[in-house]
């Protein structure tokens, strides 16, 4: 009897997919075209948490191009034509920019279920340069033969001792890992996202913004602009755009990044993380729902999300809402609204406010931490506070003071803080109220 042989597609993790993912949204064919991107991307998250089965025309429509809920995929055929485009413009970034490469994602005809795949032999040699014709291969002479096996040989003595030698500096950075901890000042707050427990989820905002269109744009981008003349905008007049640019056109985008005090911000929260052996998974909020977030240890960096609200249903209170902090059940000394202030002469930002609020998550071992700034300032300095270990022994002594006993620190609780703010850098910032939340 013939054996019959089976199959397997090679396995390609999460992680791989998401990379792919992420090469063709930022390449030429889908950077400037953000529904097509939000479509790619909907569909790829909707597989990725296994729900492929429940992508259909009118999923799409609702959620990505806004039909609202009477939408007639029959009468209108958006997503059928914006399919047809996508698997247009993957094909055209295969045949290009992602030659060659080891992962292929692929939008089958008639379906809305992406597909990942790894590269075949078969295109993987379709790339390699062709022997010139006529030059035929010659076998080793017994010589060669006998100078590569030396030359093997002697390559993988070396390699082992590079690996054993890797492997002795790991082992004794992992060791040195595991031995280290936090400042007591910091380390009580910080505990349910150290090891143990897996690396958080940090999350940083991608808020939508209009900025300046360049002729590297397409023309559709560009017929899409808004124009602002530029005598209007001094601001501008020491930059490169005011020189370069002939017009001042803004286009919307999600992609660009404007929120650098949360970016400085992960910047210290990973350098602490890693002082203690832990991860540090780092992702823009656009490429992030909640259901992730619900399901695991999660840090949210400023506010402006689309599912951002969400995680305020709970919380009693200081509530973001319109770019002020509300607070719901003044105490003595404090206000109703909190806003941000700016000098009278100037117009600069000089005073800005933070809500941190730490909550569980649906498994009550897992936590959910909000940092939001009103500005990018305040983001910046709450960060700065929380992993400041003077600084936060104040807090947990107002929090010891809180508790039931005044011997143990309530686990959720909200954090109201204020910094000042000068030449748009943060100053020191301080404690303007708590709430415990709870259990």
């Amino acid at each position: 009897m013939a054996s019959v042989h089976t199959s397997v597609a090679p396995y390609i993790s999460l992680f791989e997919k998401r990379e792919e993912l992420r090469r063709v949204l930022e390449s030429k064919y889908f950077a400037n075209s953000p529904k097509k991107t939000r479509f790619l991307e909907f569909v790829s998250e909707q597989a990725f948490l296994g729900n492929g089965e429940k992508l259909n025309e009118y999923l799409i429509g609702v959620e990505v191009y806004d039909r609202g809920v009477d939408f007639d995929a029959q009468k209108d055929p958006i997503v059928r034509v914006q399919a047809h485009e996508i698997r247009r413009l993957l094909n055209k970034y295969y045949e290009e920019d992602g030659r060659g490469g080891l992962i292929r994602l692929d939008l089958p005809s008639g379906h809305y279920v992406p597909v990942f795949r790894r590269s075949t032999s078969d295109e993987a040699a379709a790339d390699a340069p062709a022997a010139p014709e006529g030059v035929k291969a010659h076998a080793p002479t017994r010589l060669h033969l006998s100078v590569t096996l030396i030359l093997g040989a002697l390559c993988l003595a070396l390699a082992s001792v590079l690996i054993l030698n890797s492997w002795k500096s790991g082992q004794a950075a992992q060791t040195r890992a595991q031995t280290a901890s936090l400042p007591d000042g910091i380390e009580w707050f910080w505990r349910p996202f150290l090891p143990p427990a897996e690396a958080p989820l940090v999350t940083i905002p991608n808020h939508p913004l209009l900025r300046a269109a360049h002729d590297g744009d397409s023309a559709q981008t560009l017929a899409e602009g808004h124009e602002i003349l530029k005598a209007s905008l001094p601001e501008f007049r020491d930059t490169i755009h005011f020189r370069e640019l002939k017009r001042f056109l803004f286009v919307p985008s999600l992609t660009d990044f404007t929120s650098v005090g949360e970016t400085l911000g992960v910047v210290n929260l990973c350098k602490m993380f890693a002082s203690v052996g832990q991860g540090c998974r780092v992702q823009p909020s656009r490429l992030v729902n909640f259901e992730e977030i619900k399901g695991d240890n999660a840090i949210l960096l400023g506010g402006n999300q689309s599912w951002s609200g969400r995680v305020f249903l709970n919380a009693q209170g200081f509530h973001f809402q319109s770019g002020v902090i509300l607070n719901r059940n003044p105490q003595p000394g404090e206000k109703e609204v909190y806003k941000p202030e700016f000098d009278s002469v100037t117009n600069q930002l000089t005073r800005d406010y933070a809500v941190v609020l730490m909550m569980p998550n649906e498994r009550k071992e897992k936590r959910v931490l909000l940092i939001y700034g009103i500005y990018t300032q305040g983001s910046q300095a709450a960060i700065e506070y929380l992993t400041n270990p003077e600084r936060m022994a104040e807090l947990r002594k107002l929090l010891l003071d809180l508790g039931p006993d005044h011997k143990t620190i309530p686990p959720y609780f909200q954090v109201l803080l204020t910094t000042t703010v000068e030449n748009s850098v943060p100053g020191k910032s301080s404690l303007v109220a708590i709430r415990i939340i709870p259990n």
